[in-house]
């Protein structure tokens, strides 16, 4: 399994996962939400890249939505935040 991203502007970027069935996702990261979700400890395409990670363990890539902002991730899963805060505090150290 392959993710590659794209950043399409500022806030918009096209990630790509390669699995058994290739699918492409539209995902915006403002930088209120980078803010919010990692205090600007990471840069937005490291988020992405934890982010699919998370959601790659918990459903199959043919699951994940085709566009979606960033902060929709804990509607689904309610610990997503607090996923990224420890990752986030983990890759400081």
């Amino acid at each position: 399994m392959s993710v590659s991203i794209k950043e399409l502007s500022d806030d918009v970027f096209e990630v790509t996962v390669a699995k058994t069935s290739t699918t492409t996702h539209k995902v915006t990261v403002t930088d209120q939400s980078l803010t919010d979700l990692a205090d600007n400890n990471v840069t937005k395409i490291h988020l992405l890249e934890f982010s699919f990670k998370f959601l790659l363990e918990r459903e199959p890539n043919t699951s994940i939505l085709s566009s979606f902002d960033i902060n929709v991730i804990t509607k689904y899963f309610p610990n997503y935040r607090e996923e990224v805060r420890r990752w986030c505090d983990e890759s400081q150290n």
